[in-house]
Parts: C-alpha cells; sequence; structure tokens
C-alpha cells in the first residue's frame, strides 16, 4: 500500500495492480474500484452498500461514530436552534443559508406556488377512506408528472428550480388532501399569509369559513422535526431518488419513488412502529418483560427505535428531540403521558443495561417523534407523510447534484450469480 494508491495481488495470476484512493473533505476515503472487472475479471460484493459510496456528495455529511450530522457544513444542532425549515431547504438547494432578503424572497416563492392543479387533486377520487396516505401521496406525486409531462427538461437549470419550488411548495398540500381524505373531512386549500409550518397545521386541522387557531408549540415542533428530517446522506430512499433519476426519468416520479422506499417500517415508518410498539408493552410496569423478550432470539418482539444503521453511538437529533417532546408535552397539557413514560422509562435502561451498550443500541430520532407526532395530533399512519415532506428538501438537494455531475451513469448494480449452470431443455413429454 502507498500513500495514494492499494496494490492488490490476484491470487490466481499473481499480477499486481492498482486501486485508486480518494480523499474527502473529512471522513473515511474510498477507493475506486472502477476498474476491478475490466482487470481483473471480478466484482465487488457489499450487500446493503455498507462500505461503498456511490457518488460523491457535498451535501450531508456523517460520522457515526461520534453522532455527527452536519448540512452543508453547519452541525444539526445549530440549525435546529436556529434556523426555520426553509432556511434549511435554501441551504441544502443553494449550498449556503440565505441573508434576510433572500429568504424573505424564497418565503414568498413558497407560498405562491402552494396550490395544487385540480387533475392533481382529483387522484384523491381513486382511493377509499382507508388507504394508507402514503401510498396516496406517491400517486399524487405521479399524477403530477403526468401533468408536468412536457414541461420538464432536466438539463436545464430554470426547470430544475420550478421543479425543485413545486415540491417543496406543493408536497405539504397533496399530503395535506391526503389526510383529509381519510379523515373524511374535505380538501382545504392553502393560506398564503401563514408561515410553512402554520399552513401545514390550518391545512390539516382547520374548518372552511372559521378561524384557525393552534397553539405556536405546535408550530415549533413541526419546524424542528422537519429539519432533523430533512437529509440524512445515501440512506435508502435518497438512493433510492439517485438511483431512479439516473435514467433520465421525470423527476417527480423519481421522487415518488423516494415515498414509496421511505414508506417501509425499517426506513420512515419507524416512528410509527415505535407508537406500535409502546402500545403493545401496555403499562410501564411491564417494560422489563419486553426489554427481556427483546433480548431473547427466539422472541419475535422487537424494540423499535433503537439503534440505527449508521450511527454506532447516540443520534444527535434525538437528544434535541428528546428535549422538545417534553416541551410539547407539559405546554399541551400531557406531561403525564403514559406513553412518554414508558418511553423515558425504555431510554433510562437503554443507556445503562450493558447487552444495549454493548450492541449500541441507544434510542434513535424515530424514538421520540411520534410522541410529539401524536401530540399535535397527527395519527399515526401520517408520521411517514410528514417524514416524507421533510425529506423532500434532501431527494432535491441530492437529485440536483446527480444531474449536474458529470460522473453520473444510469445506476447498475452487478450480481454473485448463485443459480444453475446451463441446463438442456427436455421437452414436456420427457420430464418426471
Amino acid at each position: 500500500m502507498t500513500d495514494k494508491n492499494y496494490i492488490l495481488e490476484n491470487p490466481d495470476t499473481g499480477e499486481k495492480f492498482f486501486l485508486k484512493k480518494d480523499l474527502g473533505s473529512i471522513g473515511p476515503s474510498v477507493l475506486d474500484v472502477t476498474s476491478i472487472y475490466s482487470k481483473q475479471g471480478i466484482f465487488t460484493f457489499d450487500p446493503g452498500f455498507a462500505a461503498t459510496a456511490s457518488c460523491k456528495s457535498d451535501i450531508t455529511y456523517i460520522d457515526g461514530e461520534n453522532g455527527i450530522l452536519m448540512y452543508r457544513g453547519y452541525p444539526i444542532e445549530v440549525l435546529a436552534k436556529s434556523s426555520s425549515f426553509l432556511e434549511v431547504c435554501f441551504l441544502l438547494l443553494n449550498g449556503e443559508l440565505p441573508n434576510q432578503d433572500e429568504l424573505n424572497n424564497y418565503e414568498k416563492l413558497i407560498s405562491d406556488n402552494s396550490n395544487l392543479d385540480k387533475t392533481v387533486l382529483n387522484t384523491l377520487k381513486g382511493f377509499k377512506n382507508d388507504a394508507h396516505p402514503m401510498s396516496i401521496l406517491s400517486a399524487m406525486l405521479n399524477s403530477m408528472a403526468a401533468f408536468y409531462h412536457d414541461s420538464i427538461d432536466i438539463n436545464k437549470e430554470d426547470q430544475r428550480n420550478t421543479f425543485n419550488t413545486n415540491i417543496i411548495s406543493q408536497v405539504p398540500t397533496a399530503a395535506a388532501a391526503a389526510f383529509r381524505h381519510i379523515t373524511n373531512k374535505s380538501f382545504l386549500g392553502p393560506d398564503k399569509s401563514l408561515g410553512y409550518c402554520e399552513n401545514i397545521l390550518k391545512m390539516f386541522f382547520g374548518e372552511k369559513d372559521s378561524e384557525f387557531k393552534f397553539d405556536p408549540i405546535s408550530s415549533e415542533a413541526l419546524n424542528l422535526l422537519l429539519i432533523l428530517h430533512a437529509d440524512h446522506e445515501q440512506n435508502c430512499s435518497t438512493s433510492t431518488v439517485r438511483m431512479s433519476g439516473s435514467s433520465g426519468v421525470n423527476p417527480y416520479a423519481a421522487i415518488s419513488a423516494g415515498v414509496t422506499a421511505l414508506w417501509g417500517p425499517a426506513h420512515g415508518g419507524a416512528n410509527e412502529a415505535v407508537i406500535n410498539m409502546l402500545d403493545e408493552i401496555g403499562s410501564i410496569d411491564e417494560i422489563d418483560t419486553y426489554v427481556d423478550k427483546a433480548k431473547d432470539k427466539n422472541d419475535p418482539f422487537r424494540l423499535m427505535g433503537f439503534g440505527h444503521r449508521v450511527y454506532k453511538n447516540y443520534d444527535p437529533r434525538a437528544a434535541i428531540i428528546r428535549e422538545m417532546c417534553h416541551k410539547v408535552l407539559e405546554q399541551l397539557g400531557e406531561k403525564n403521558s403514559p406513553t412518554l413514560d414508558k418511553a423515558i422509562k425504555l431510554e433510562e435502561i437503554a443507556l445503562k443495561d450493558e447487552y444495549f451498550i454493548e450492541k449500541n443500541l441507544y434510542p434513535n430520532v424515530d424514538f421520540y417523534s411520534g410522541i410529539i407526532y401524536q401530540a399535535i395530533g397527527i395519527p399515526k399512519s401520517m408520521f411517514t407523510v410528514i417524514f416524507a415532506i421533510a425529506r423532500c428538501a434532501g431527494w432535491l438537494a441530492h437529485w440536483n447534484e446527480m444531474i449536474k455531475d458529470p460522473l453520473t451513469r444510469i445506476g447498475r448494480p452487478r450480481q454473485l450469480y448463485t443459480g444453475k449452470r446451463k441446463r438442456n431443455y427436455l421437452p414436456i413429454k420427457d420430464r418426471r
């Protein structure tokens, strides 16, 4: 091994060859393996892409060992404390935080483009009221792909910017439409006199021809949740957006693909799974019993909201959201929530129990987010939809980065084939 390259040797032929080592600004370096197949006739093997960098990116950095998350170089703790979600959207999409005039113009741009065309809204008619809202949101985004089928040239920056604006401004409206549909309420369009989070709450919970009143803590909590979920590097849904986008597909369809990937309980649906788990536990007196069940390899019960694929330390978002969780429950009159009591007890155990410490099963962001959503009136089925509203910012940033990257090629993973070798075909009359 040299300073710049790795020297590998083919065990069959003894031939030596080099792999270039590329360095990032911070974090692990990478080995460029693109020449391995052409030179050696072999593929690399990495199920789940646990050690594979699929792209170069300057958007989000995660240090899982030390519990660090940064957007464009800004620690998540700083952004969560001092910024609005639309400031973070601007940062992710443009690389820099806006000044006051830029932010004012951006807020107005998003507000002015928040209405949905009736063609898109008509998508709701194809769904029963018990449909999962993530399926509705995905369908509405594909409806947008049909509606904007001839007005998006992904190679033109101005048209990409229009697409970015439409997603940030209209996905909350589509999410609200899905929520009103499953709760048997008539659609309530956006109120352009309100801020981004306040408008979401009104579209969800407001009534026509009556003044909408909401507790400011609900808007504050929603703003925080959106910031914390805005991006998280090359996760499953972001990689899905990049993969589908690499084919040149209509970008609304690429975002729809991201929504579908996010829906899974191992990804965006994890916060819903946390509430289901806490409900299953029943009472705080049963916590120890369920912890023992979680430790039992033969028991199907799993503790949700603990551990993370990337973080091997405490999820930095969890500490931020835990404080907000207590604040929300206290101000909304639910300080003595049995759900929160169970969550706190589980957290205490996880931070002290050797089983959890050894396996790095620290509480993650999903552990508390569902409790906050419940406290402000959002049902479990909508948790992942709110997550999708937030993650659109990251999806867009990564999609734009991919489109502009000269190294981008259509995503096409390879495989280790373990099937049958070539076989002779037998006519059906000869088969036994």
